[in-house]
């Protein structure tokens, strides 16, 4: 246990605050630890974005505190709601199932169990299964981890790196927010960026006995942040490559022998059947490659009605090089009913994500029925992968030969016309999730005539989140089409899951493409200033603060270009919201009284005239805010109370609960314990019905501070 006036404490102190962002009550911590740290230092104090900065603050206040007793107890008191250990790992997590079948790599399995069993030595357990797609390198992490199961009685975590390509690898970010969220930890306490979710997944597996799957590697740089020391934690990696820059066990992985091949057409086909082929089974076994992939795919055509006729086309057509996937792949196709075979190409002309049948009908132009029915006997044949939700998706070898064969049998402009029709499914589909889970927000897009919006606000915003991968891939595909309106609003169709549901740095790439569109094609704009805004807003959440500012600002210029009164106050209110993050309170509260200066140019027939009233109210709050940060309570006493009245009176249950909060912490600033308790009482009575659970316990750990004050 640390000592609460350390220098250490102090510093795991401000870094627990600030990795805990994700959520309001986190970020009203953090802008109160800035006011805080203002009062001890007497001065403005830019808020820390690294470690280094973190430790610089950390003795700022640790040198404050010592000879000033009251700082000493306010610091105390603001300590002792902030948890230091903001989450135990309370999930147990489990690898994807294991195959019926599986054959041979005996050799492979005794270096895992030998490096899985090493002594702890301060060198992390880390192994590397290598070899060519369809090898089975996955299927032997898989399988190994299941049979290991019993070493790792804390749980498997599993991640899908993507990394069959550059574009679609994940970043380590996101792979991160992945593996805390297999721990246990809510979207509402992952750390925002990358730094303190590397800080927390190190925490919460530092005394665990656990696997970490890392499946489809494509780089070392990507594993390497993802490598703990921990005692009990084994690290297992699959790539396609050995990745010479990765500090691994290598195993490499190789196709099988033709025995272990013929047991496991055997085991899948059954014995009887292997018996009929076997005239014609050295010709397979040789197009397999001793590719697990390829047998399981040549074992489903090995049946009484087939095997004869099948099997001797097969072994009369030449192997079309040394790809086993490919092989198999084209051994399938060919077998294929002209409307399963078309699906088949047409939709692997881009890599999305998943496939659902929905956008596969309006892609291919047959009854969504059909569709459903054409992909679950493409997965039959190993042509595409169910993801177990309705949802399908490609190998990269098998998209690959997909594709090649779109080219050749069906044309450049027969492709072009599936993908156009593709991006519009997606399209369509998040316009009407975007209205549906925002439905009074002006910066969600309006919908076409004829489109109808998600009536459920939960399920609507379910399905934006569900497909921001395939609408994420049909912002790269629109504007690789030269479509600069529909990768606009792709991007703005975004807004309601950046706001509502986070996960931006999934998001981030597409909005950098959506705005540099705009700013090429729609300069000084109400949607450049609008995507502007968004991404600004993703990179403020990311902590990327210098780059926010930047697309913040051009914000501001193109909504003024614009005249878009409405968007340019609201991106000047944004820079403000900016400064509160970064302990610049001064600016802030300059930037708040700028908004409400192009706020009053607003007349009452213009445009957003009706959302005034509401906008002021939010300023006021805001403007409370930064004159708290500033140390001037009574100007911001007046100006949250006058908010307070106007959400009172609309029956803002959320909003009046976050000013009530407000006023709260600046009582007790003031020592004024008995108007605080008042305060946050009202204040957890609003919020009961709203279901916001952090929120409520921040409330509830005002109200152990209005009732028993800590001592130094």
């Amino acid at each position: 246990m640390l000592e609460p006036m350390s220098l250490a404490a102090i510093t795991a102190v401000l870094g627990a605050v600030g990795a805990g962002m994700a959520n309001e009550a986190g970020k009203r911590a953090w802008e109160s630890a800035g006011g805080l740290v203002r009062r001890i230092a007497g001065r403005e104090v830019a808020a820390p974005t690294g470690t280094g900065e973190r430790e610089a603050v950390a003795r700022i206040v640790f040198e404050g505190i010592q000879g000033d007793p009251q700082l000493a107890r306010t610091w105390a008191e603001f300590t002792r709601g902030v948890p230091l250990a903001r989450r135990t790992a309370s999930a147990r997590p489990q690898l994807p199932p294991s195959v019926r079948f599986f054959t041979d790599r005996r050799e492979a399995l005794k270096l895992l169990d030998r490096e899985a069993s090493r002594p702890a030595d301060g060198r992390p357990r880390v192994a590397l299964l290598h070899g060519p797609e369809g090898i089975g390198t996955s299927t032997l992490a898989v399988h190994w981890g299941s049979r290991a199961a019993q070493r790792f009685p804390d749980g498997q975590l599993y991640v899908d790196l993507r990394g069959g390509s550059a574009g679609s690898a994940l970043d380590v970010s996101t792979a991160l927010r992945r593996l805390l969220a297999q721990l246990g930890v809510p979207d509402e306490e992952m750390p925002p960026a990358r730094e303190g979710r590397t800080e927390q997944f190190r925490r919460l597996v530092a005394d665990r006995l656990l696997l970490v799957v890392l499946d489809h590697a494509h780089s070392a740089a990507q594993i390497r942040p993802l490598i703990t020391s921990a005692p009990g934690v084994f690290t297992l990696a699959v790539s396609r490559h050995p990745l010479p820059g990765l500090d691994a066990l290598r195993v490499p992985v190789g196709p099988l022998a033709d025995r272990d091949a013929r047991r496991l057409l055997a085991e899948i086909a059954g014995k009887p059947a292997l018996a009929a082929a076997r005239a014609t089974l050295p010709p397979v076994l040789a197009r397999c490659g001793g590719s697990p992939y390829a047998l399981r795919a040549a074992a489903l055509r090995l049946s009484p009605a087939s095997a004869h006729a099948d099997l001797a086309r097969e072994a009369d057509v030449p192997l079309p090089g040394n790809d086993p996937v490919h092989t198999a792949a084209e051994d399938t196709y060919v077998l294929l009913e002209p409307p399963a075979a078309r699906l088949y190409r047409l939709m692997a002309l881009r890599p999305w994500p998943a496939i659902t049948p929905s956008v596969a009908a309006l892609a291919t132009r047959i009854e969504e029925g059909t569709a459903a029915r054409l992909l679950a006997e493409l997965a039959d044949r190993q042509l595409l992968e169910d993801t177990g939700d309705g949802r399908y998706h490609y190998r990269p070898a098998v998209r690959r030969h997909a594709e090649r064969a779109a080219v050749r049998e069906d044309g450049i402009t027969a492709c072009a016309g599936a993908v156009s029709r593709t991006i519009e499914a997606h399209l369509r589909l998040a316009l009407r999730a975007a209205r549906g889970a925002l439905p009074e927000s002006w910066r969600v897009p309006p919908l076409p005539d004829g489109l109808i919006p998600i009536g459920d606000r939960g399920e609507a915003l379910a399905v934006l989140a569900a497909e921001s991968g395939n609408i994420v891939q049909a912002v790269y595909a629109a504007e690789e089409f030269g479509d600069h309106d529909t990768v606009t609003l792709l991007g703005r169709a975004l807004w309601p899951l950046q706001l509502k549901a986070g996960h931006h740095d999934e998001l981030l790439p597409a909005l950098r493409l959506a705005v540099a569109t705009a700013a090429t094609h729609r300069p000084g704009t109400r949607v450049a200033g609008a995507l502007r805004f968004q991404l600004a807003h993703s990179l403020i959440e990311s902590q990327a603060y210098q780059e926010a500012e930047e697309h913040v600002r051009a914000a501001v210029a193109d909504e003024r270009t614009a005249g878009h009164a409405r968007g340019h106050a609201s991106s000047v209110e944004l820079l403000g919201l900016l400064r509160l993050r970064q302990w610049r309170f001064d600016e802030a509260y300059g930037c708040f009284d700028e908004a409400g200066r192009i706020y009053d140019g607003i007349g009452s027939a213009d445009e957003g005239a009706a959302d005034l009233p509401r906008a002021r109210a939010l300023l006021d709050r805001h403007r409370g805010r930064a004159l708290r940060g500033m140390g001037r309570h009574a100007e911001a006493r007046e100006r949250l109370e006058g908010a307070l009245r106007f959400f009172r009176g609309s029956g803002e249950a959320y909003n009046t609960a976050r000013v009530l909060t407000d006023l709260a912490e600046l009582s007790l600033d003031g020592q004024e314990r008995a108007a605080a308790s008042a305060l946050v009482d009202e204040a957890i009575a609003k919020l009961d019905s709203e279901g916001a659970s952090y929120h409520l316990a921040h409330l509830r750990t005002l109200r152990e501070w209005c009732v028993s004050p800590p001592t130094p």
